[in-house]
């Protein structure tokens, strides 16, 4: 028999599929882009409200009609009452089910703001992830379009308060009241209807990737793709394809308002639909968003069953290379539109609301590439260097930490493990440390600070090639009486702040 102990399996170190850590790096550039979204939407009268991760799932509206487990879609489990919770998988159904359920307590119109993470249980691939960030604003009790005009402006205020300049962005708005008139003016109204509706507007949605001619195809009979991959198409005839092709082909609204109008006249909800599109175009108008900011256009498909009138959507429009070297249009970033009747499921009687939600992680992504974030310099600490490990040293270094520290000046005393100076050093390198404080014995009997400037420390050693030179460059370390060791510690940063900027 063996007696030999089993040896103790390692756990493996591994994320889940389509889940990422953050950096420190990541995470402030999410803040500072956050911090002036917020500016704006506080400018807008808007205040923030908080819901949790978890809700009902029943008040989230996702289920799978023949499963026991209701996770299409979303990541859910029992509560100990055993009644089904789900993650949120958008911020919009959890403001819904708070509205309703405070709905005596809160003013109308209720103008809100939240930050947070979603979730959604679907397969991960590249670019798409299972958990990520939006940031909502929405008006809840504002039946009038103009609270839908407002919506718009208020985008488009955001992306340029971020540093996205005119004519790299436009905000585009439709409606889905015109959307669902010019369908059911080429027959395609009903429940009946319902599929191939929803086959064309698929269609309709690819017109960026595929062009006009793949979505006649995606109309027709079908497309096929490069790889010979065949998607079958809708099977509209060819005047049906003809409508909807004039309907998502309008660059000019003004030009092809009549147009539009007589397209849907006559349908259930058409003429409405181009009747609130004319008075949000009118409202930015008088603002003064002309259409390269805010523009009119048809094509925009957003929330199938989402969304009950105006649809909008903020578009990037500059290039950026994509990960096999192609140079891509940016695209959406956010959109959203009117939903009258989320929050009706829960009062019974009709609430309207409209809102708008970023994607913060793909805005962060457009906005470095367009050099607008993570520009401003995160100076890494000062690091106080532990010489000796007596008490009262100790007092010392962790005096001159908070001096530093109440001046406003990151610092940290030295923590590791290490008690050899020149392992120190190495660590306060390695963090990118601008200047390291070292007091022994010595210093210490005299009280006086030793303070080295690692930044410029680092740059003579490289530059400097004879003793001459060495004492006409700017000292790379000082020794300070104890009192003036924030003042000098200034000094320096200050001094290394200037090099930055000339190198810049």
């Amino acid at each position: 028999m063996n007696d030999k102990p089993k040896k103790t399996q390692k756990l493996k170190a591994r994320l889940p599929r389509g889940f990422v850590d953050r950096s420190a790096a990541d995470i402030r550039a999410a803040d500072e882009m956050i911090a002036k979204i917020r500016e704006v939407y506080e400018r807008y009268g808007f205040d923030p409200v908080e819901t949790p991760l978890f809700e009902y799932t029943e008040a989230l509206g996702k289920f799978l009609p023949d499963s026991d487990r209701p996770n299409e879609g979303v990541f859910s489990l029992t509560d100990d009452d055993e009644q089904w919770m789900s993650l949120r998988y958008d911020l919009t159904a959890p403001l819904a089910r708070h509205v309703a359920e405070n709905f005596n307590e809160i003013q109308l119109p209720y103008r809100t703001y939240r930050a947070g993470y979603v979730f959604r249980n679907e397969k991960p691939g590249p670019g798409r992830f299972r958990q990520f960030m939006q940031f909502d604003a929405d008006t809840v009790g504002a039946a009038g379009v103009q609270a839908d005009a407002e919506m718009c402006m208020m985008m488009a205020d955001t992306m340029e308060a971020l540093g996205i300049a005119r004519g790299d962005y436009v905000i585009r708005v439709n409606n889905r009241k015109v959307l669902d008139g010019a369908l059911e003016a080429i027959g395609l109204g009903g429940d009946e209807q319902a599929n191939t509706r929803l086959t064309v507007l698929r269609a309709i949605d690819k017109l960026d990737k595929f062009g006009p001619e793949g979505v006649r195809l995606l109309l027709g009979e079908g497309r096929k793709d490069e790889s010979g991959d065949f998607t079958k198409g809708a099977g509209l005839n060819e005047e049906q394809i003809r409508k909807i092709l004039f309907f998502v082909g309008i660059t000019d609204y003004a030009k092809s308002a009549d147009e539009l109008a007589e397209l849907v006249a006559g349908t259930a909800h058409g003429a409405d639909g181009v009747a609130e599109l004319n008075t949000i175009r009118s409202l930015v108008l008088s603002a003064g968003y002309e259409a390269d900011r805010i523009k009119i256009d048809p094509s925009v498909v957003r929330g199938l069953e989402y969304y009950t009138g105006p649809v909008f959507e903020a578009e990037l429009q500059f290039a950026v290379t994509n990960e096999k070297g192609e140079k891509v249009v940016f695209g959406s970033v956010g959109g959203g539109g009117r939903y009258d009747g989320l929050v009706s499921r829960f009062m019974g009687q009709p609430v309207p609301a409209t809102g708008f939600s970023i994607g913060v992680s793909r805005l962060m992504t457009a906005l470095k590439n367009l050099g607008k974030l993570g520009v401003e310099e995160v100076i890494a600490p000062v690091v106080v260097c532990v010489m000796d490990r007596d008490p009262d040293s100790m007092g010392r270094y962790q005096r001159f930490v908070q001096g530093l520290r109440h001046a406003g000046i990151r610092a940290e005393m030295y923590q590791g493990n290490k008690k050899h100076f020149g392992d120190q050093l190495k660590y306060a390198d390695r963090r990118g440390s601008p200047i390291a404080i070292i007091q022994g014995g010595d210093e210490r009997a005299a009280g006086v600070v030793q303070i080295k400037d690692l930044i410029e420390g680092k740059r003579l050693s490289g530059e400097i090639e004879d003793n001459v030179a060495w004492r006409e460059a700017r000292v790379a370390q000082v020794s300070v009486p104890e009192s003036e060791l924030v003042a000098k510690v200034r000094e320096i940063l200050a001094g290394q702040a200037e090099d930055r900027k000339r190198a810049g």
